[in-house]
């Protein structure tokens, strides 16, 4: 039976939140997540510096076994971090703090997204790297009707839990699409050509991420740098990869 909600017949598709990436991993050879405030901005600041980074989805007591057993530092919550801890979810913090090889770093959002991810292959996106995302995409065959691609906009969640999508993650999404067209991937689904032409029409991508509601929130909450850092367009040539369990640069 046809499933349109597929998008069959593309070699390129979008779609949003943990459901767009249920229904899209089994379809797809490669599953490409963008939370861009901000699993996958900490995931592309982990990587550069050599670490592993494992996704989790939730932080609590199941999450501290779940380090316990990979052996790996487990990232507090943001207003969490201390001296002792000073790992979290945040890309600022991320930077300053001490090298850790192994790091387990749970969000509701993206990180929930990769560990139930179930495709073959799984990155991780945000405008630090979405042009080399989409360059390693193509350059590994991925993005071709025959080897179709899946962009998930993690999105956020509205406090009832549901999904709101974020003008944030539409823009991420958006760059690995424009990437993935500017090398010859051009069966893009109508979502997907959407999402690219909204980066497109972007003027000043840094600018609009700050403004928009996910920016502002964290921006009045004093996590201003972790906006700065998420905007660094096509900043890292980096491209995380899931394997084992973490994602590690790709080779």
């Amino acid at each position: 039976m046809r499933d349109d909600f597929a998008q069959e017949g593309y070699g390129v598709r979008f779609e949003w939140g943990p459901s767009g990436a249920k229904h899209l991993a089994p379809e797809v050879t490669c599953l490409v997540i963008v939370d861009v405030l901000s699993f996958c901005t900490s995931v592309s600041v982990a990587v550069e510096s050599g670490a592993r980074v494992f996704p989790y989805p939730w932080r609590d007591e199941s999450a501290t076994a779940f380090a316990r057993q990979m052996d790996a530092h487990l990232a507090v919550g943001r207003r969490a971090a201390t001296a002792a801890a000073p790992w979290s979810l945040s890309p600022a913090a991320l930077r300053r703090a001490p090298f850790t090889p192994r790091l387990v770093l749970p969000s509701p959002n993206g990180s929930a997204i990769a560990a139930a991810a179930g495709a073959a292959t799984v990155t991780a996106a945000s405008l630090r790297n979405g042009s080399a995302v989409g360059r390693w995409l193509a350059e590994q065959g991925h993005g071709t009707v025959e080897r179709p691609v899946g962009v998930i906009a993690a999105g956020e969640r509205w406090p009832d839990g549901s999904l709101r999508p974020a003008l944030e993650d539409l823009l991420g999404a958006g760059a690995v699409i424009a990437a993935l067209r500017e090398h010859e991937r051009t069966a893009l689904s109508p979502e997907a050509a959407l999402a690219a032409s909204a980066f497109a029409a972007s003027v000043d991508v840094g600018a609009a991420v700050a403004a928009c509601s996910s920016g502002r929130e964290l921006a009045d909450g004093g996590f201003a740098d972790d906006v700065a850092i998420a905007t660094e367009l096509n900043a890292s040539s980096q491209v995380p990869v899931l394997r084992h369990g973490a994602f590690v640069a790709a080779q």
